[in-house]
């Protein structure tokens, strides 16, 4: 294998593990009230409460607020819906750079710029919303994580595009 091929592999792969990941967060946010419920129920049985406290609280104080806003104002649940809905469309520009890697390297950039976004909206919005610290920490965990991939990718990009002009064919539309 060419490293033009080997290059081409990678990078695609990586893409579509970011892009997984992407799609499954997103998807989550469908339906929140039920999956706090579930997570409730297992770490209940998992003797969470026991161990960590401070976090059965808030996953109980999180699950009450998401109950009463679904009995009485489900309207605004429709905010997570849209959340997720722009997880999903997120995901489909990264085929741009699945397809052509080397003149869509700018959607990776793009990608890499919001993870390093995660951080300031966690910082600064966080504690306006009254969202505890170490909850804000996981929440810039995401960004941190998912940079990662993206970094990877793009040095491999601007790696295969040093090679010179491309003679391989991008995957068709």
């Amino acid at each position: 294998m060419s490293d033009r091929a080997a290059l081409l592999k990678g990078i695609r792969a990586w893409l579509v593990f970011f892009v997984v990941c992407l799609v499954l967060s997103g998807a989550t946010a469908f339906p929140l009230v039920h999956e706090l419920r579930w997570t409730e129920e297992l770490l209940r049985s998992l003797s969470v409460p026991e161990h960590l406290p401070a976090l059965m609280d808030w996953i109980e104080r999180v699950r009450q607020g998401l109950d009463a806003v679904d009995a009485d104002y489900p309207f605004v649940l429709y905010g997570t819906d849209w959340l997720a809905f722009a997880h999903l469309v997120i995901a489909v520009a990264f085929y741009g750079p699945y397809r052509d890697p080397v003149r869509n390297v700018w959607v990776v950039e793009f990608g890499m710029i919001a993870c390093a976004g995660v951080i300031p909206l966690a910082l600064v919005c966080g504690p306006i919303r009254g969202i505890p610290f170490w909850w804000s920490v996981l929440d810039m965990a995401f960004g941190v994580l998912g940079v990662i991939p993206l970094y990877v990718v793009r040095r491999r990009i601007k790696r295969l595009a040093a090679l010179g002009p491309n003679v391989w064919t991008p995957v068709a539309a």
